[in-house]
């Protein structure tokens, strides 16, 4: 087993970059194919790459902030802490799931996000940082990353707006 790597040694190693929803980020993969204007549905009437994939790392530091995208999106675990993320869904509905590494406990080493869900994330414990990645199609592009209203989303989704207004004031906190 290799010794644990630090969260400065992974940026370091996989050339992340501060991302502003999502800790740091690096791109791996965008799909050079396409799927053409007017053949998907609103809101990607203008074309999209079929496909696309990202490495992320979330630290304290470097949180998860309250995001969708339009795009269904599928996370990946793996290495780290864990991460709670918070779904929130357009009916109403929230969902916990931890995202790591202890099957047993309950938690997975994938999550679906469905496109247009919108979350956000938290190291669990005393978590020092996750690293993941993010795949997603139709592939995103800038146009489709929108941020959360904290006020508006606590309040349609009151069981979670604690944990929302903490998360957010973390992040408050390291601007």
């Amino acid at each position: 087993m290799p010794e644990m790597l630090s969260a400065d040694e992974v940026v370091e190693l996989l050339k992340l970059e501060p991302n502003a929803t999502c800790g740091f980020v690096r791109v791996g993969f965008v799909s050079g194919q396409a799927i053409g204007a007017g053949c998907l549905p609103a809101p990607f009437v203008d074309g999209r790459p079929l496909g696309s994939a990202l490495y992320f790392m979330v630290t304290q530091h470097a949180p998860v902030r309250l995001h969708r995208i339009r795009n269904d999106q599928l996370y990946h675990y793996y290495l780290g802490d864990p991460l709670e993320v918070f779904l929130l869904h357009a009916d109403g509905r929230s969902e916990r799931i931890v995202v790591g590494p202890d099957l047993r406990s309950g938690q997975v080493v994938q999550l679906l996000i469905p496109g247009g869900t919108f979350h956000t994330a938290r190291l669990v414990g005393s978590g020092d940082w996750f690293l993941g990645a993010s795949t997603e199609w139709p592939g995103v592009v800038p146009a489709d990353v929108e941020v959360g209203d904290l006020d508006q989303l606590a309040a349609r989704h009151p069981d979670v707006a604690g944990d929302l207004r903490a998360i957010a004031a973390s992040v408050q906190g390291m601007a």
